[in-house]
């Protein structure tokens, strides 16, 4: 899938931008708070239906404006050839639902969306990862499987839409003597089919996806590097899940009277986490800001070559925002050789150096370099 051109109206602090990109490789730089990361998260809306960095959608409209709109055209893999491509637009004004259309089509859900353009974003914000709880982890699986796995999303909306009314009557009747256990069951024989298959999804997931894992850590930490290494300071990623251990039924009905007086349920897939590691221990603790962005690109690269390699349609788009900050020029060089392979697809790079940006995309003659300034954007030579 490529994305062709890209018209923004009003998000964020772009004004106006109509846009015509490469179909490899194509790179925004400018100053840090011009605008950079604002067209990727534009980008990014177009896949997701939402933002990267905010549930809010008023928060994208530029301040002191009603509207605004965001238009991708696209061709390629999975694209019909009907000569026009595809076209994808959402439209946000203050105080109305979002519109999304497809073909100027509305959806009736959304969630319909998910999967029709793969996109990985790679960003700062991935730090998150190691210093935030089991959500973000939880999030990572979720973000890759439900590009590919229809049922996947649908199964995880109800689940999670059972939970919460789960735990609205923990809360409802934790004072109460006389508890309709009854009304539980209900809720907990619904949860738990759901729950199997969200727990199946994610144990086949992993299993394929550790190899790609620890086939990009290892080629941007140089595998000569790694040998030199103990065996201690080698990634270790795994997935962790109470389903691995106990049968979800017989936990909801031992665990129901603790439940009461937490006011929250403790069991099930909502508790399922990522092990993120350096041999024995914590990625956390122990890895420096190098390794742990080493790790982290790994984690995101790595979901991009599983997209690739997993989906029946297209390669998915790959947006690389601020990521060479804190990597040593080697590896920089190597993800740079390692995303031009043909196993990733379109690449939207943002930096702030220009000479940096223009090493990088020398060996592509159709790259193309777009300079920033407080949401102006401008295609520079690619000199």
């Amino acid at each position: 899938m490529i994305l062709s051109s890209l018209n923004i109206l009003n998000y964020r602090n772009i004004r106006e931008a109509s846009l015509e990109f490469s179909p490899k490789l194509n790179c925004f730089v400018g100053l840090n708070g011009q605008g950079k990361t604002n067209v990727l998260d534009a980008i990014y809306l177009l896949s997701f239906t939402k933002s990267a960095y905010t549930s809010q959608d008023s928060l994208n409209i530029t301040h002191g404006q009603e509207m605004a709109m965001v238009q991708g055209v696209y061709n390629g893999e999975g694209v019909e050839a009907n000569g026009e491509g595809l076209t994808i637009s959402c439209g946000l004004r203050r105080g109305v639902k979002k519109q999304f259309r497809f073909n100027r089509k509305d959806y009736k859900r959304l969630i319909d969306h998910i999967g029709l353009v793969p996109l990985v974003m790679v960003s700062p914000a991935d730090h998150q990862l190691i210093e935030e709880g089991s959500d973000e982890r939880r999030r990572f699986m979720d973000s890759v499987i439900a590009q590919l796995d229809k049922q996947y999303l649908d199964d995880l909306t109800r689940y999670n839409a059972l939970l919460k009314q789960r735990n609205a009557l923990l809360k409802q009747y934790a004072e109460t003597a006389d508890v309709p256990w009854d009304l539980f069951e209900v809720l907990e024989e619904q949860m738990i089919p759901l729950a199997e298959y969200i727990f199946r999804a994610r144990t086949a997931f992993f299993e394929a996806f550790e190899p790609y894992f620890q086939e990009v850590y290892n080629e941007i930490a140089n595998g000569q590097e790694l040998m030199a290494n103990s065996q201690a300071e080698l990634p270790v990623l795994r997935y962790i899940s109470q389903l691995q251990d106990r049968d979800l039924r017989e936990a909801y009905l031992r665990t129901r009277q603790r439940d009461l007086i937490l006011g929250w349920t403790s069991q099930g897939v909502h508790k399922d986490d990522l092990l993120m590691q350096l041999g024995d221990y914590p990625l956390k603790q122990v890895a420096s800001q190098g390794q742990q962005k080493t790790y982290l690109l790994a984690m995101k690269l790595a979901q991009a070559l599983y997209l690739s390699q997993m989906s029946n349609t297209a390669k998915p788009i790959l947006l690389l925002d601020d990521i060479f900050d804190r990597l040593d020029s080697e590896r920089v060089n190597r993800i740079v050789q390692m995303v031009q392979r043909p196993e990733f697809g379109q690449i939207f790079i943002t930096d702030t150096d220009r000479q940096h940006l223009t090493e990088i995309l020398r060996p592509d003659p159709e790259a193309r370099i777009f300079y920033v300034q407080d949401g102006q954007i401008n295609l520079l030579e690619n000199d």
